[in-house]
């Protein structure tokens, strides 16, 4: 199927890649201050680490049920089975993971990659039953993913793409 020349503007047109690079570094600052303060909290990183994400997948639990439960039996099942029991390791992975997104969003390294992962963790935060800015961050990095070419271009993809 032929690209439109919408398309073509968005996700493939230098001349747009000036807006990319403000999305990505806004989008990566946001990452880097959330995981920056998870790392500062000992309920995170730490010698109580876990504690903060056993309070969050509590509060996830007790939305799984109900009329209409905002967490969904499978995802429930998920947390209660397999992140709980291991939330110490999760919460290092999570405070450590928002600051390596960040980081590399900011630098458009990986750009494809690292909105990929923070995706992944919008969409797990969204399956636990929270809203928050996530919905909205999640489509932008969608919008990234597409355009991880023009994207990067004003970044350290530009200098890792020339190589191929």
């Amino acid at each position: 199927m032929k690209e439109t020349w919408l398309e073509k503007l968005l996700f493939g047109s230098k001349y747009f890649a000036w807006v990319w690079l403000i999305v990505r570094v806004y989008i990566g600052w946001i990452w880097l201050q959330a995981g920056l303060e998870k790392i500062k909290n000992p309920l995170w990183v730490g010698e109580k680490a876990g504690v903060a994400i056993q309070g969050f997948l509590a509060n996830a639990l007790a939305k799984a049920s109900g009329a209409h439960p905002a967490v969904a039996s499978w995802y429930a099942a998920f947390i209660k089975d397999f992140a709980l029991p291991n939330s110490t390791i999760f919460s290092y992975l999570v405070s450590y993971g928002e600051v390596v997104v960040g980081i590399a969003l900011i630098l458009g390294l990986f750009t494809g990659i690292a909105a990929l992962f923070g995706g992944l963790m919008n969409l797990n935060y969204l399956l636990a039953g929270t809203i928050s800015i996530n919905p909205l961050m999640l489509v932008v990095q969608i919008l990234l993913m597409l355009a991880w070419r023009t994207a990067g271009w004003f970044g350290l993809d530009r200098y890792i793409n020339a190589r191929r």
